[in-house]
């Protein structure tokens, strides 16, 4: 069974659908008794970077995604879904009341999740978002991309995590304006910038390539 973490993100019911067309057991739930005898969670997102960790941290969706990975299960975030497991990120947040204090951030990031290491940042490209399909280059030998390393991603985004192979080795890279990390294997941890459940044929391959590991 594959849970897909609810915490209010916009895009819960499309990547619902399509995790189903790939033939997986899906369950949409905040549960955290459920999510716990899930094989592997998936962590949408849409919106701004503040919002998506405020929803997160109201179903201690902190907590469930440590618990998670503690336990080596797999876990794929999905655009804010993979920013949120970064550091932090610059994009305005007006509410941190929920979000513990810390004096290494300027006062305009939030904090992350801090599970990758990296900053999500405002895309250095006149036209914003950054939106519609573009292809990526992900590492050699990669498992993600098995059988659709040259085809297009759809993507809807201003902020990235720009690309330093010093601090992420082995990421997916995008170019727009810079590059910026467009997808991340690290382990039982993977995530994309970009939509799979938006991206046709080659994202449901992508969404088989992960669910077949489990």
């Amino acid at each position: 069974m594959i849970a897909i973490l609810d915490y209010g993100s916009g895009n819960i019911r499309s990547a619902e659908r399509a995790f189903a067309r790939t033939g997986n057991n899906v369950v949409v739930t905040k549960d955290s008794e459920l999510i716990s005898r899930a094989d592997a969670l998936v962590v949408p997102g849409v919106g701004a970077f503040g919002a998506c960790m405020s929803g997160l941290l109201s179903v201690q969706g902190d907590q469930i995604i440590s618990r998670h990975l503690a336990a080596k299960k797999p876990l794929l975030g999905i655009c804010v879904g993979m920013q949120i497991l970064f550091d932090s990120g610059t994009e305005n947040f007006t509410d941190k009341s929920s979000l513990n204090s810390n004096d290494s951030l300027s006062n305009d990031s939030n904090v992350g999740l801090g599970i990758l290491p990296g900053v999500v940042s405002k895309l250095q490209h006149p036209r914003l978002p950054h939106m519609g399909w573009n292809t990526v280059v992900p590492p050699q030998g990669s498992t993600l991309f098995r059988g659709v390393e040259s085809e297009r991603f759809y993507f809807v985004h201003s902020y990235a995590v720009p690309y330093s192979a010093q601090a992420l080795p082995g990421a997916t890279i995008t170019e727009y304006g810079e590059s910026f990390i467009a997808a991340v294997e690290s382990g039982n941890i993977c995530a994309t910038q970009f939509h799979p459940e938006k991206s046709g044929d080659a994202g449901l391959q992508l969404i088989r390539n992960w669910s077949d590991q489990l």
